[in-house]
């Protein structure tokens, strides 16, 4: 299934992340593909929930026990960018191509 400019320009301005190489359409292809899986799937009768935990009166909560720690070291080094002890996210606000320039794109895909 092919993506329209038009929803990939939403998406973009939506996620803020930038689709305009041929990896990043072809990420959304395979999700969109395995989203559509949903539709196969029969809900007739089933009533939407507001969570799936609204059976219980109340949520039991567990102790919160820190077992280690002292790593921000080791986690920053998974950053793909970051600010001082930061983690830059998301990658967005970045300036996006003009309509035309992205059809010229999708069409040589």
């Amino acid at each position: 299934q092919k993506v329209s400019v038009e929803v990939l320009e939403h998406l973009e301005h939506l996620a803020l992340v930038d689709f305009r190489d041929a990896e990043g359409v072809e990420r959304l292809q395979k999700a969109i593909q395995f989203a559509d899986q949903l539709h196969e799937v029969n809900t007739d009768g089933v009533e939407p929930m507001d969570s799936v935990l609204e059976d219980r009166w109340c949520l039991y909560l567990r102790e919160d026990d820190v077992t280690e720690g002292n790593c921000t070291r080791e986690l920053l080094e998974n950053a793909r960018e970051k600010v001082e002890e930061y983690f830059v996210a998301p990658p967005g606000n970045i300036p996006l191509p003009k309509l035309e320039e992205r059809e010229t794109f999708l069409q040589g895909s």
